[in-house]
């Protein structure tokens, strides 16, 4: 963890940017606002990433504070990843980033290319706010309604 913290720049914006960069991150981080994720609920929920770039970028942000691993010694064994209470600091940073994106492409006349975003605001996690949220958009990274496409 030390070597990968040495890599990262004194600048905090950049800062950052360096540690949420990556195609996955942001989207594995809003599917983990939600609650704890085993790892085949994450890759069925972002189908179109790999299992080897999946993992990596789990220990990528888990190196960098935003995700906690936590391994159940069972048969079979069974790992959890959540968001920490660092990475669900994020989630009004990624909303900020998707309005700013739409400004963006309204700025450069791109709006109809442009998918909505749906981060819902912070604090509502509770299982009455995740039925209320089912006609969104799916957040797996498609160009289905949110404003974190990788696409």
């Amino acid at each position: 963890m030390a070597d990968m913290m040495k890599r990262l720049p004194a600048l905090p914006a950049e800062r950052a940017l360096k540690v949420i960069s990556g195609r996955w991150k942001a989207i594995l981080l809003y599917h983990l606002f939600d609650g704890p994720k085993r790892l085949s609920e994450l890759k069925r929920l972002v189908p179109d990433v790999s299992q080897k770039v999946l993992i990596q970028q789990l220990r990528e942000l888990e190196e960098h504070g935003l995700v906690h691993r936590e391994v159940f010694r069972q048969v079979p064994p069974r790992v959890d990843y959540s968001a920490t209470a660092l990475g669900l600091s994020l989630e009004p940073v990624l909303r900020a980033l998707c309005e700013w994106g739409q400004r963006h492409a309204a700025e450069l006349n791109e709006l109809d290319r442009l998918a909505a975003c749906a981060v819902r605001p912070t604090g509502l996690r509770t299982p009455q706010h995740a039925a209320s949220q089912e006609n969104l958009p799916s957040f797996d990274g498609k160009d289905r309604g949110n404003g974190l496409s990788p696409h």
